[in-house]
């Protein structure tokens, strides 16, 4: 296959890097990646500035690479505008440095990348790695996305279908793969490093608020030692509330 390599950590991350090497061995893979980390860019584009292209040799990877100065769905862009010159039958984003779950799927550059992708009518999947005592499982999420394409094989590349795939940081003892939805909101919260409410206040994100993952989603099939996929799509049409919203309007 001709594979386009994505991410939103940047192209110098360890993931995209442990990622190309796996998937190389048996595959064409062209990467285009941003310069420098794009975590939460979600699906924002770049429209005010000119983005800087520039053709980049990563150590011990024989793909093509490219370091681009916009955002992770600008990669995709960029790749399908002007950089491809031959068809590629699959876009990887990946793999990130932690989970992608629940509705940070909203926030994450990897899934968005991975969405813009479907945009193009291609097959794609964005892969992430959970982070254990500071460090991503990259090749335990490199070892899975193989084992992944070799089973969904031609069926997945015929769908045209966005696959999120999140990977636990539990080595051998992975209990299986898990099909879900995604599961619900767990927020952020800042911590005021200085100043007052009466003039300028700095807020960092310190952490997250946990509660009790929803049962039969990403988010609680992770924290049980599973590797999950969820199929997305871009369209967030609410279908089922169509006829009712044209109730409310007449």
């Amino acid at each position: 296959m001709r594979i386009l390599l994505v991410n939103d950590d940047g192209i110098n991350a360890e993931g995209i890097q442990v990622l190309a090497k796996e998937l190389e061995k048996n595959h064409e893979v062209i990467i285009v990646a941003p310069e420098e980390q794009q975590s939460a860019k979600s699906h924002s584009i770049t429209i005010t500035k000119p983005i800087i292209v520039k053709k980049v040799n990563l150590k011990g990877i024989k793909a093509e690479a490219y370091s681009i100065s916009g955002s992770p769905a600008d990669c995709v862009r960029v790749a399908f505008d002007r950089l491809l010159d031959e068809p590629i039958d699959l876009v990887i984003s990946g793999t990130n440095m932690g989970v992608n779950l629940g509705m940070d799927i909203l926030y994450s550059g990897t899934v968005s990348a991975a969405i813009e992708a479907n945009i193009y009518d291609k097959p794609s999947i964005a892969i992430s790695a959970e982070i254990k005592n500071g460090v991503g499982c990259y090749k335990l999420a490199a070892k899975y996305v193989l084992k992944i394409l070799d089973k969904v094989n031609h069926r997945f590349m015929e769908s045209n279908t966005v696959l999120n795939i999140n990977v636990p940081c539990v080595d051998e003892d992975i209990k299986g793969i898990k099909v879900c939805r995604i599961g619900g909101v767990i927020y952020d919260y800042y911590y005021v490093e200085e100043g007052s409410k009466e003039e300028e206040i700095s807020l960092v994100i310190s952490g997250r608020r946990k509660k009790e993952f929803e049962k039969d989603t990403d988010r609680y099939y992770v924290s049980k030692g599973y590797i999950t996929v969820t199929p997305l799509q871009y369209d967030l049409t609410n279908f089922k509330l169509i006829e009712e919203v044209e109730g409310w309007l007449e």
